[in-house]
């Protein structure tokens, strides 16, 4: 199971960034491609109140958006 949901696009340049972060430090995540689906947008909006990305949940259920 990955540690981590991650709600994004690849055109998204804050996206590609945390990601890159995430693959070096040896983090598992699931990628929810918010531009393929309608379903992740509303999930990522539902979670942070927001339509910015990424959005970055961790296991605990805390959650960050375009960190």
């Amino acid at each position: 199971m990955a540690e981590v949901t991650f709600y994004g696009a690849e055109w998204c340049g804050d996206c590609r960034r945390s990601k890159a972060l995430l693959n070096t430090t040896g983090v598992e995540f699931e990628m929810k491609d918010v531009e393929g689906s309608a379903e992740f947008t509303e999930e990522a909006r539902a979670i942070s109140g927001r339509t910015n990305i990424p959005v970055v949940v961790f296991a605990d259920g805390k959650f960050l958006v375009e960190p």
